[in-house]
């Protein structure tokens, strides 16, 4: 877990939703990545896709029934979708996704007995740690949406802005 939220610094750093998601097959990491919807403009750049897609690259099969995925956040429906689909062992991951999580929070897609795969779940491994870099980057942005607002506000209200 480490090592994505390391993967999670790296998205904090592009200014991007810090989500770090790293596969591990036996002792090795075989993928990692971490949120980039902002640099790439892609709705499927979360960290556990990037992961997935550089983990079956990596060992090129797309069956990685052999492997670990630890993610910093519950992964949405999309992202365990593609766990599923991926035939992943075994999520572990950091904080709840009270708003998207398909894990645990609003879906408990990783067990539900009418798929065809179940993946064993553990959750909050390093939760504090990982709740903490997303609470600090909210905080941040919206300070930093707050500074925007009253410079705008400023210069419309400057005798200078028309």
């Amino acid at each position: 877990m480490k090592l994505a939220l390391q993967e999670a610094n790296r998205a904090v750093e592009k200014e991007e939703v810090p989500v770090g998601a790293v596969v591990v097959c036996g002792d090795r990491v075989v993928g990692r990545g971490h949120n980039r919807r902002e640099e790439l403009q892609s709705p499927t750049a979360h960290a556990e896709m990037l992961a997935l897609q550089e983990a079956a690259s990596s060992l090129r099969s797309w069956r990685l029934q052999d492997c670990t995925l630890y993610v910093t956040l519950e992964p949405c429906v999309m992202c365990v979708g593609a766990i599923l689909q991926a035939r992943i062992a075994r999520l572990v991951f950091g904080c709840l996704d009270p708003k998207g999580g398909a894990a645990e929070s609003l879906y408990r897609l990783c067990e539900d007995p009418r798929l065809n795969h179940n993946v064993v779940v553990t959750s909050g491994v390093l939760g504090s740690e990982c709740a903490r870099i997303l609470s600090e980057f909210f905080v941040g942005l919206r300070a930093k949406d707050n500074d925007n607002k009253v410079a705008r506000t400023n210069s419309l209200l400057s005798p200078h802005g028309s």
